[in-house]
């Protein structure tokens, strides 16, 4: 009796394993424990699907790379890997952005996307890291302790590039390991500075990924950060508090001056300017300024001329640009772009903008050479982007010496950033999709414009043939402000990569759930186009992508 007990409750069991994954991968998670590479210590569980990820899952987490820094801090690259039981010989090395120093989770996750499109619910295995330091480590250094890595060289390095090739061979033979499988195709997705590691890797590392997704890249990062001081010093000669500088009656008032004379040279009013690099040729701004007192829809020279100086972007005195100029679109209202320049609602921040905390102490501590150690409150930030001096602290971010022998510009670019070919990536049958919001204000869409025309001049007009950039109109950074920015460029890119399907344009959607779209917006789907064509009003419904073309300026 106790025999036949036994193996009733072992059939049950069984059962019960065959039936649900979770089980059934439970003793191969267990066991990767003892498949990690040397030096490298990782702990396993089985989860089951939640909301984010659609199937069950061996969560790895991971610590490597231990090391003592020149600045007597604990540096270590702490990794998130998760290996879905819904698996389709494919991995994701997700970049994160920000300053990382946090593991975030390996989702696959980018923007545009909803939950059921994150990598990891399309059959990928996914990893994500801190970048090679602890954004926790340093809180002595207060609002500036996400910045303080910056003290130590390697900390740098890992941060501009070599977390991703130290990581990453790990994260495949542990994949490889747990599947007993290779890996088929090697994405890498990332946006913002994330975006910006990306291209790095297709010039660093051009055999490591198949293909690469880019959202929004800030792959200047280092000239970029220039911006903030570049603003911050054009916000306060209009307002000592540079969060009065700017009303948000002021930047909707402008944003809807734009609209009347840009709006409709796509063929169409619906609150997008997709036509924008027309719109650039006939939008002035001076003709916004108040010509008297009694004036009303208008704006004072004082603001439109903060405006203009911000859209122009950092320059010397000698007039030299030192990054790029920003174009001139409707999400100049959204609250990302108030968040970014003017204010925030973070009120440990005092309220000051995203610029002026995570920037100035970027710019810093991480991008300049020898650092600037300041302090990590919000009067020694504002202080230091008010007194940034263009002609000499400018160029510190192309400096090195002893201790540090890489410069920002060096460790934080792709190495041919200014005359990108692309030849390793494209030999390796590469292929990247890139988008940008037009309205960013934190990476400049020209940026990565310019970079794609040098691409394309350099490739004899063949750049297409493995990079593709969409540019979103009225995009921030990231969702938000007057845009469509509900898409998937995930699958386009899987497409091309393993189908050779080369994407065309994407549809893309407004999001009921973004308070910032007008009425006339809802429920609108529009065609993001490949540069450098956009899409123009055909015939139709103006609610469907189908009435739309790409087309080309001429």
């Amino acid at each position: 009796m106790k025999l036949l007990s036994a193996l009733t409750t072992s059939i049950a069991v069984w059962l019960i394993f065959a039936a649900n994954p979770i089980y059934a991968n439970v003793e191969n998670c267990q066991a990767l424990v003892t498949k990690a590479p040397k030096n490298v210590d990782i702990k396993t569980v089985m989860i089951r699907a939640d909301r984010d990820v659609r199937s069950p899952y061996c969560l790895v987490s991971g610590v490597m790379a231990r090391r003592m820094g020149v600045d007597n801090k604990f540096y270590s690259i702490k990794f998130e890997l998760r290996l879905p039981s819904f698996w389709q010989g494919r991995f994701a090395y997700q970049f994160n952005g920000g300053n990382d120093g946090v593991v975030k989770p390996a989702l696959g996750k980018i923007t545009g996307l909803v939950n059921a499109q994150y990598a990891i619910n399309q059959g990928f295995a996914v990893v994500s890291s801190n970048g090679g330091h602890d954004a926790q480590a340093y809180p002595e250094m207060g609002l500036a302790g996400g910045a303080a890595f910056g003290h130590d060289p390697e900390a740098r390095r890992d941060y501009g590039y070599s977390a991703v090739q130290k990581l990453n061979p790990v994260a495949r033979s542990l994949v490889e390991s747990y599947y007993q499988s290779p890996i088929r195709y090697a994405y890498g997705l990332g946006q913002s500075n994330g975006g910006r590691m990306a291209m790095v890797a297709a010039s660093r590392f051009p055999e490591m990924f198949d293909g690469l997704l880019v959202g929004y890249p800030g792959f200047n990062l280092p000239k970029a950060a220039l911006q903030h001081a570049w603003d911050i010093q054009a916000l306060r000669r209009v307002d000592d508090d540079i969060s009065q500088a700017l009303s948000q009656r002021d930047l909707e008032f402008f944003t809807n001056q734009l609209l009347t004379q840009c709006d409709k040279l796509d063929g169409v009013n619906d609150d997008l300017i997709f036509a924008v690099d027309a719109c650039q040729k006939i939008f002035n701004p001076k003709a916004l300024v108040c010509k008297s007192d009694l004036d009303r829809d208008c704006l004072p020279l004082n603001k439109v001329a903060a405006l203009m100086r911000m859209h122009m972007g950092p320059h010397n005195s000698k007039n030299q640009a030192l990054y790029t100029d920003w174009v001139y679109d409707s999400g100049i209202r959204s609250n990302n772009w108030r968040m970014w320049r003017l204010e925030s609602n973070i009120s440990a921040w005092s309220n000051k903008p995203i610029s002026l905390v995570m920037g100035g102490a970027s710019l810093a501590h991480i991008f300049t050479t020898p650092y600037a150690n300041v302090a990590g409150d919000v009067y020694s930030l504002e202080n230091y982007l008010l007194n940034f001096d263009f002609d000499k602290d400018a160029p510190k971010i192309f400096s090195t010496n002893s201790q540090f022998k890489e410069s920002a510009m060096s460790f934080m670019t792709p190495p041919d950033a200014a005359k990108p070919k692309l030849t390793g990536f494209r030999n390796h049958g590469g292929k990247m999709i890139i988008f940008h919001g037009n309205s960013d204000p934190v990476f400049s869409v020209k940026d990565t414009v310019r970079w794609y025309d040098f691409l394309d001049f350099a490739l004899e007009g063949r750049a297409s043939e493995f990079v593709r950039l969409y540019r979103v109109p009225g995009m921030p950074h990231g969702q938000g402000g007057l845009s469509v920015d509900q898409f998937d460029m995930l699958q386009p890119l899987i497409a091309w990569v393993e189908r050779k399907n080369a994407p065309q344009s994407i549809v893309a959607a407004t999001r009921l759930n973004n308070p910032e779209i007008t009425a006339r917006m809802a429920g609108l789907t529009r065609p993001l186009c490949p540069y450098p064509s956009y899409a123009r009003y055909r015939q139709g419904s103006l609610q469907k992508a189908s009435s739309f073309q790409c087309v080309v300026s001429k």
